[in-house]
């Protein structure tokens, strides 16, 4: 089973963590937005797992529910 076949089991809206890719899908914000949004160091919603970027999908709902403008 490769990684894409392993992420489809289980549905972005339930997981805990998710890629950038999958959060631009999610929300409807751009890849390179998410990027430049996760790149300050007050960002509580992305875990770095090695060099690979992982948003927090609830921290990053939170964030949207309360933001003003992104």
């Amino acid at each position: 089973m490769n990684r894409e076949e392993k992420n489809n089991l289980v549905p972005v809206w339930e997981r805990a963590t998710i890629t950038l890719e999958e959060a631009a899908a999610y929300t409807g914000i751009g890849v390179r937005k998410l990027r430049e949004m996760t790149d300050e160091p007050a960002c509580d919603y992305v875990m770095w797992v090695g060099n690979r970027r992982m948003i927090k999908r609830r921290k990053l709902d939170e964030y949207l529910e309360n933001a003003y403008s992104v």
